[in-house]
C-alpha cells in the first residue's frame, strides 16, 4: 500500500491510499466463492450454484463491501503508519474504483492539536483558608428548619424574613416592560432576588397596601435594555406570611436519620458541614488550576471537537426534562448557546491531554479503589456501591478520569505560584457555587 500526506491546514490533512488490486480482486473473489456455496437461488441445487453467476447477481455488493472493508483497515493503518491523530469521521472518497486497476482512496480529517505548554508555576492560584464554626452550625441548623418550615398569614406589617404575596406592574416612561409584572408573586424579603430597593420598599406593608417604588436597575443587569433604567413598581400586597419553624424534637431529628438527641443531630450537621468545606475548598481550587491552564494556552481546536462538545452539551441540556426530552424543538437550543462553553471545555481536554503525557500521570489501583470507597461512603450501603465499581468497566473508566484529573489539579498546585485567601463557610460554599457556573 502506497500512503501519501498533504498538510491542509494547521488541523486539516488529505491522506491518499493507493491500495493493490490483488488484494481487492482477490478477497472479492473469496467471498464469491464463499457465497456460492451458501445462496440459494430458483433453478439450482444448494451449493451447486456456478461462480460466474454469483458474480453476475452479486459481484458489485461483494466489491463494495470489500472495498469499504479494506479502504477502512488501510486508513487505521496508514494514520498509524504516519503517527496521526485523527479526530471525527474522515471524510473518504474513491478516486479510482475499478475491477483490474489499484484502488485510490482519498481521505480528509482533522487531527488531534499538537501545542506546547505554557510554564505552569507563572499561574497564580489562592487555596481558602476556611473553618466550621459554631455560629455556622447554628445558621445551618435554623436554615434546616426553615426547610421544613410553614408560611402563615399574619395580621401585622410585613418585616424582613417574612414572605410577602404581591401582584406587581413595571412600568418604564410610563409603559410596561417585559418580565416587570406578576400576580400572586410570593417574595421572602431580605432575600435579594429582586432589583435594589424592591424588598426593602415593602417592609412596614400590611395586607391590602399598595406602594409605588421608583427605582433603578442595576448598569451590569443581565438584560441590556434595562441596564441602568430608571422604573416604577406599582406593588399591591395580598397577605403577609411569617415562618413557622419545625421544634428540634425527636421528629424532626429522625427526618434527617439521628435516632439520638440535640447533640447527636448536632454533631453531625457539623460532620456533614466540614465534609462540603474541604469539598468546596478542593473544588474551588480545581476550578482556578482550570480556568487558569485555559488562560494561558492557547489552542487551536478542531471543528468537529467543538461541533459534537455542543451537541454534548445541548443532549445533558435536553435530558433535563425527563419524559418531555424526546418532544422538545431543538430549534430552542441553537449552537450559539453553548459554543462558548464547548470551546472551553475541548480546549481544558486538550491541554490535560498534553499535561497527561508530558508528566506521565498514571492513577495507581489504590488510588482509584481509595477514590471509590470515597463515592461509596455517602451511601447507606458502600460495600453494594463499591462492588457496582468494581465489576463495571464503564464505571471503572469514569472514575480513572476523575482521578487523572485530580492528580493534574495536585501536579499544576505544587507547581503554580501559591496562595493563601482566609474566608467564612458561606463565603467559601458562595464562591465555589459561583465559580461552578457555566
Amino acid at each position: 500500500m502506497q500512503v501519501s500526506v498533504e498538510t491542509l491546514s494547521s488541523l486539516e490533512r488529505k491522506l491518499t491510499l493507493a491500495i493493490p488490486a490483488d488484494e481487492i480482486d482477490s478477497e472479492v473473489q473469496k467471498r464469491v466463492i464463499d457465497t456460492a456455496k451458501k445462496v440459494r437461488l430458483d433453478g439450482f441445487r444448494p451449493g451447486k450454484v456456478p461462480r460466474k453467476v454469483v458474480q453476475q447477481r452479486f459481484g458489485d455488493a461483494l466489491r463494495a463491501e470489500v472495498v469499504g472493508e479494506v479502504a477502512n483497515q488501510s486508513f487505521q493503518q496508514a494514520v498509524t503508519q504516519e503517527s496521526l491523530t485523527p479526530v471525527g469521521t474522515p471524510k473518504i472518497d474513491f478516486t479510482r474504483n475499478e475491477t483490474g486497476a489499484d484502488l485510490e482512496v482519498v481521505a480528509t480529517f482533522e487531527v488531534f492539536p499538537e501545542i506546547e505548554l505554557a510554564d505552569p508555576s507563572n499561574l497564580k492560584v489562592e487555596k481558602f483558608n476556611a473553618s466550621v464554626t459554631d455560629t455556622d452550625v447554628d445558621a445551618m441548623i435554623e436554615k434546616l428548619r426553615a426547610q421544613r418550615g410553614e408560611w402563615n398569614e399574619v395580621d401585622r406589617a410585613a418585616k424582613d424574613g417574612d414572605q410577602v404575596n404581591i401582584d406587581f406592574l413595571g412600568t418604564r416612561d410610563g409603559e410596561p416592560f417585559d418580565g416587570g409584572s406578576a400576580d400572586a408573586f410570593d417574595l421572602t424579603l431580605g432575600e435579594g432576588k429582586m432589583i435594589t430597593g424592591f424588598e426593602s420598599g415593602l417592609e412596614g406593608a400590611k395586607a391590602g397596601d399598595e406602594r409605588n417604588l421608583k427605582l433603578t436597575f442595576p448598569s451590569d443587569y443581565h438584560a441590556e435594555e434595562l441596564a441602568g433604567a430608571n422604573v416604577e413598581f406599582a406593588v399591591t400586597v395580598n397577605a403577609v406570611k411569617e415562618m413557622s419553624k419545625p421544634e428540634l424534637d425527636a421528629t424532626f431529628f429522625a427526618a434527617f436519620e439521628v435516632d439520638g438527641g440535640y447533640d447527636e443531630f448536632r454533631d453531625k450537621v457539623s460532620e456533614n458541614m466540614h465534609t462540603q468545606l474541604a469539598d468546596a475548598i478542593e473544588s474551588h481550587l480545581k476550578q482556578q488550576v482550570m480556568d487558569g491552564l485555559v488562560e494561558q494556552n492557547e489552542v487551536e481546536l478542531p471543528g468537529v471537537m467543538i461541533e459534537q462538545e455542543i451537541e454534548a452539551l445541548r443532549e445533558q441540556t435536553i435530558s433535563r426534562f425527563g419524559g418531555n426530552a424526546e418532544d422538545f424543538d431543538r430549534s430552542l437550543l441553537p449552537d450559539e448557546m453553548f459554543t462558548e462553553q464547548a470551546h472551553k471545555r475541548v480546549a481544558l481536554g486538550v491541554i490535560l491531554n498534553h499535561l497527561v503525557k508530558q508528566y506521565e500521570i498514571r492513577p495507581e489501583r489504590e488510588q482509584i479503589i481509595e477514590f471509590i470507597d470515597d463515592i461509596a461512603q455517602s451511601y447507606e450501603n458502600p460495600d453494594e456501591v463499591r462492588n457496582l465499581y468494581m465489576s463495571d468497566e464503564s464505571r471503572l473508566q469514569q472514575v480513572n478520569m476523575m482521578v487523572v484529573e485530580k492528580l493534574v489539579v495536585e501536579k499544576i498546585t505544587e507547581m503554580a505560584e501559591p496562595g493563601e485567601k482566609t474566608g467564612s463557610y458561606d463565603e467559601v460554599m458562595a464562591a465555589n457555587q459561583a465559580a461552578s457556573q457555566p
